[in-house]
């Protein structure tokens, strides 16, 4: 009943909850079959963007660099797929844990490969849409995929 009120009053309810330790500010509104909650920040947690960007010089960015960067964009835009993301952390802390209750002694791996050699990243992305060009062109007698829906 009350979701529906809301709905035809178009209302937004504010309250608080406990979440993580803390109170926090939430916004309650109609969606869909039922409400849905968005925790909102106190005054203090929000900072004005001037402080951080203000000194930041304006850029004369080069046309072709922006046509890269588009085309790169582009050849990247897919569905989302919410089961592509895992919690890596969670999933390497309960490997911790069992280790550690299973009495296995795990040594310290380093996290990251040091870096081998320096390269040039505007070089690597031309060659990376050569690439995609060239695998990109159909071949005779090969049938071509119907095109994805984009997000």
């Amino acid at each position: 009943m009350i979701r529906e009120a809301m709905r035809r009053k178009t209302l937004v309810a504010l309250g608080r909850l406990v979440l993580s330790k803390r109170e926090r500010v939430i916004a309650l509104e109609p969606y869909d079959k039922g409400l849905l909650g968005t925790t909102l920040r106190y005054p203090y947690e929000v900072r004005d963007a001037k402080d951080y960007f203000a000194d930041l010089p304006e850029l004369a960015l080069a046309p072709d660099m922006l046509a890269l960067a588009a085309q790169i964009l582009e050849s990247k835009v897919a569905e989302f797929d919410p089961s592509a993301f895992r919690d890596r952390y969670e999933e390497a802390l309960l490997a911790h844990l069992k280790a550690k209750q299973a009495g296995a002694v795990r040594e310290e791996q380093p996290t990251f490969a040091a870096p081998r050699r320096v390269i040039n990243l505007m070089e690597a992305l031309r060659r990376s849409v050569a690439e995609d060009k060239q695998s990109a062109t159909p071949r005779r007698g090969v049938p071509v995929a119907p095109a994805r829906k984009r997000a």
